[in-house]
């Protein structure tokens, strides 16, 4: 049997605490000595514990003694849903550290700025001369010339929110010229960068037939790094999260890679991403 201040020192729950825990009925004493001492037993700290995971989750005490009561209460089927749940938040705050990181890194996260004409021009000028020499045959033959393969590519800069979202995935205007401009368009560097998307996704889909969630989580880990590396990005998150919207969108994106990778995969990845950032 432990004493207040016993499973106080152990728990790092205060003594007040423990007594208000009493007197409210949520956690009572296994008994109580002659002189009205509290005594707790393993079970009792077995309670106390459970407690204080559904405190980390933020639930009212009003809520998680109700919870506990119910006569229906399932320990283990509680633990393993405090645990997701629990997983989540910390998914949630690793997502919220790594902003702050990219903060005071100098990173602008919330950019409300525009290619100016002189930088699209130079981004034209060094996407047609990376661009492999039968891929640009091809594009001239299908727009007519190369000065109208050119409009039709300065046209894109006119989508302000999806100018806004490139600069989110690189932290500003600065950092997204800089990467576009060490693009080199090697077309074998290319084919090893998409291989390696096939083996990840293939992944992906063995994750989820196993149910191993352990996999999954390490398999978006490889594909942010892989995105990493791609697109020249210091984070890859908000591109997979934006990867994960379009995806529950349904899109004719999540229509490929189902057709590519076998029904589901797009759902399946999508909430992958944003169980592994806490979304």
């Amino acid at each position: 049997m432990k004493t207040v201040k016993d499973v106080s020192e152990i728990t790092g729950v205060s003594i007040r605490t423990l007594r208000y825990y009493d007197e409210i009925g949520l956690l009572k004493p296994t008994e109580l000595t002659n002189a009205g001492y509290r005594l707790y037993d393993n079970k009792a700290l077995e309670r106390l514990q459970e407690i204080m995971f559904f405190k980390e989750l933020e639930i009212s005490l009003e809520d998680i003694k109700r919870i506990m009561d119910n006569p229906n209460y399932d320990r283990e089927q509680v633990l393993l849903t405090q645990k997701i749940l629990l997983e989540q938040k910390r998914n949630r705050l690793n997502g919220i550290i790594e902003l702050i990181s990219d903060v005071m890194k100098g990173v602008n996260t919330m950019s409300f700025e525009t290619f100016n004409d002189e930088e699209v021009q130079k981004i034209l000028d060094h996407t047609l001369k990376c661009m492999p020499k039968e891929s640009l045959e091809e594009q001239i033959q299908k727009y007519g010339s190369i000065e109208k393969y050119r409009d039709h590519l300065a046209s894109g800069f006119s989508n302000k929110q999806a100018i806004a979202d490139v600069f989110k995935w690189y932290g500003g205007k600065e950092k997204t010229m800089e990467a576009i401009m060490q693009s080199t368009g090697n077309t074998e560097e290319l084919k090893q960068e998409q291989q390696e998307t096939a083996e990840i996704y293939k992944q992906f889909m063995a994750a989820k037939e196993s149910r191993d969630v352990n996999a999954q989580k390490e398999t978006v880990e490889r594909l942010a790094e892989n995105y990493k590396k791609m697109f020249k990005l210091d984070n890859a998150r908000n591109i997979l999260l934006d990867l994960a919207s379009e995806y529950l969108k349904f899109s004719q994106l999540a229509e490929a890679t189902d057709s590519q990778f076998g029904n589901g995969c797009s759902e399946y990845v999508a909430y992958a991403i944003q169980k592994y950032y806490g979304v």
